[in-house]
């Protein structure tokens, strides 16, 4: 019998902080340059970067996170029969946070005892560990750790299902996900379903990201000859599997550094990824056949690898990441077609293979030992009835809504009304009016009264909007006499921006001021001026944000940033001991406040800094690893009077290596 309930899920738990209220506006490309090597096909290259750059409004930043960790209740959602039990956080993306194998009382994924966010997703905090579920632009989720919608539907023969669905507020899609688990069943089953509901083209990304416990004996079966494989440092390249470079590939604790293996899988075969164990015990994912890629990710085995895995998690923790994905790489999108429907069904569960045979040297029979039993205990066409079958119950409503989302799609359903569009889409059956909130408010005020709520400047400016549809009512709003104030004005640049209309933008900055001089509209403005390569000018504007108000952590950072890149090493550090709390403690204003002393020559009190339990250290970022180095090359040219020169940084290099404690490289030292 199969079981849907919410229950109560206890874990030490860092609270996600407040967003962060300062736009991040995109660059000037769409497309993502690439280090490519020879050895990649035409078709390996084909979408290669296409609409692949990062972007994230008009989502604010997710980067109010700390380490410090208390108990903390978190709502789940259980969905169980006699033989698996899938335990899925709504608060989190939905991601399912755990499946265990209750016949064997087994866990089948890397189940994180915490939640710690890190700075890995596209608005910065991120999870670890269980599945994620990653739509619409290359990178972690925008919503990895946030709310989405999550209901229970009755789906003839099927028993309860989970329906998962949010609105993507970037390329403006809905996207939906129904999780069966029969009756009886071994295996979980996901039919993910993207609607693009525009009437022209839109650049579509998709990955499942499985978090799975990585040991010695752990081998990452695909049905591939070939992977392209990214190693961080240098060009993708082509790398035979099972063996490269005197290591087998398949094996991530023969890897010495972080990398992806994106795996060549041949059309016509069938898709599937494999985490077999030592003792032939196995996690499988498969799919049909439109989820294309299959990818094995690692952190490597050198010291900011290994720091990485118990910063996500805890001490004496390691993952390995196995996905699935719409395309062969994650630098790409595909092109999905006007008024398009795009669906395929996944399966995850547990096998049992043959050890000697998946472990041997044969990498052929190793391949057709995993894809032998897979066919006898998950026969290829049993997934695709299932596909079949959920797509019969996919446009079925929820007969209980167990969780709320964002009201996001509620909205875009209002201004699609408001504007002569159809008025039935997003469905109100997914995203029901009651779940407009206070983000929303503004907004819906812009489409029922024609102005935005004017906002004392004191406050945050608000939930963001920067869909190009938003243009015309705020465009009219400003013209209006209740309109035409400081925070219309400042959205209206947004939008601008956003679309690249510079000039647009600098004019609605500066009328902005013209209505309330603050600081929102002063920081945008630098940002022009940074992007056109004039530092002394973004550095002034946000000496002037900082003075006009109001004193946010985030604009303090900034400056530092600003006036350290201008070369301005004693105003850095002028400004960090002129700093009110909390500002003066935020970890990137004492990071910026070191690398000045650095510059300065005031070495003292630098240790302190960098023994700071930094929160928000970026994937692949290596500032405090070069802090590090760059202080104790300092501390040696002063102590022995000899000269910072290339011969000492590498004698440093050998004597002082940074400790495991701040090393967060992921390519070796």
């Amino acid at each position: 019998m199969t079981e849907l309930r919410v229950e109560r899920l206890t874990l030490p738990a860092a609270d996600l902080g407040p967003e962060n209220p300062l736009p991040r506006f995109r660059g000037p490309d769409d497309d993502l340059r690439l280090g490519v090597d020879d050895s990649l096909t035409e078709d390996d290259r084909r979408y290669l970067g296409w609409r692949a750059a990062w972007r994230v409004l008009p989502h604010r930043m997710q980067d109010g996170y700390s380490r410090e960790r208390r108990p903390r209740a978190l709502d789940a959602v259980v969905l169980r029969n006699e033989r698996l039990r899938a335990v899925f956080l709504p608060a989190f993306g939905g991601k399912l946070w755990s499946l265990v194998d209750l016949e064997e009382g087994r866990e089948l994924l890397d189940a994180n005892p915490v939640i710690q966010p890190a700075n890995l997703a596209l608005r910065d905090a991120w999870l670890s560990g269980g599945i994620e579920w990653n739509a619409g632009q290359p990178g972690h989720h925008y919503l990895t750790c946030a709310p989405v919608f999550a209901s229970r539907v009755e789906t003839e023969g099927l028993g309860p299902t989970l329906r998962l669905t949010e609105w993507d507020r970037v390329k403006g899609f809905a996207w939906q996900i129904d999780f069966a688990l029969p009756p009886g069943a071994r295996w979980l089953f996901a039919r993910v379903r993207l609607v693009n509901p525009h009437p022209h083209e839109i650049a579509m990304y998709w990955w499942t990201n499985m978090g799975v416990p990585e040991r010695e004996d752990v081998r990452v079966i695909v049905p591939a000859e070939a992977a392209l494989c990214n190693p961080y440092w240098k060009a993708l390249q082509v790398a035979p599997l099972p063996r490269a470079a005197g290591r087998d590939l398949t094996y991530s604790m023969q890897s010495p550094h972080a990398a992806d293996f994106f795996s060549r899988i041949a059309d016509g075969q069938r898709r599937w990824i494999a985490a077999v164990g030592g003792d032939g015990r196995a996690f499988v994912e498969t799919s049909t056949d439109r989820l294309r890629g299959r990818k094995l990710f690692c952190w490597g085995m050198g010291q900011g690898g290994r720091r990485w895995q118990e910063y996500l998690s805890a001490p004496g923790r390691q993952y390995i990441e196995i996905q699935a994905g719409l395309a062969r790489t994650q630098t790409e999108c595909l092109p999905m077609p006007a008024g398009a429907e795009w669906a395929w069904t996944e399966a995850f569960g547990a096998l049992r293979v043959d050890a000697a045979r998946a472990h041997g040297d044969d990498w052929a029979g190793a391949r057709a030992c995993v894809e032998q039993t897979l066919e006898r205990a998950l026969p290829r066409a049993a997934v695709e009835a299932m596909d079949g079958r959920l797509a019969g119950a996919s446009g079925a409503p929820a007969s209980e809504r167990l969780f709320a989302g964002s009201g996001w799609a509620a909205l875009e359903r209002r201004r699609r009304a408001a504007m002569g569009g159809p008025a039935d889409w997003p469905p109100a059956s997914s995203f029901p009016d009651d779940s407009l909130g206070e983000d929303q408010a503004p907004w819906l005020a812009l489409l029922e009264r024609g102005a935005l709520p004017e906002r004392d400047p004191v406050l945050e400016p608000g939930a963001l909007m920067t869909q190009p549809d938003w243009r015309t009512p705020i465009e009219r709003s400003v013209r209006r006499a209740n309109g035409a104030h400081w925070l219309s004005w400042w959205h209206l640049g947004n939008l601008r921006l956003e679309e690249r209309d510079v000039e647009g933008a600098r004019e609605a900055w500066e009328r902005s001021l013209d209505c309330h001089r603050t600081g929102w509209a002063l920081r945008n403005l630098a940002v022009l001026a940074e992007r056109a390569g004039d530092r002394d000018r973004a550095a002034a504007l946000l000496t002037e944000a900082w003075e006009a108000g109001p004193p946010h952590p985030a604009l303090a950072v900034e400056l530092a940033h600003a006036l350290q890149e201008s070369g301005r090493h004693e105003e850095v550090v002028d400004l960090a001991h002129s700093l009110p709390e909390p500002a003066a403690r935020h970890e990137r204003v004492l990071i910026a406040w070191a690398r000045a002393a650095v510059a300065t020559g005031r070495l003292d009190g630098i240790e302190r800094v960098l023994d700071h339990e930094f929160s928000g250290i970026r994937e692949g970022e290596v500032t405090l690893s070069d802090l590090w180095l760059a202080y104790h090359t300092a501390r040696v040219a002063r102590e022995e009077g000899v000269p910072a020169d290339d011969a000492l940084r590498e004698r440093v290099r050998r004597e002082c290596p940074p400790p495991r404690r701040i090393d967060f490289r992921m390519a070796g030292a």
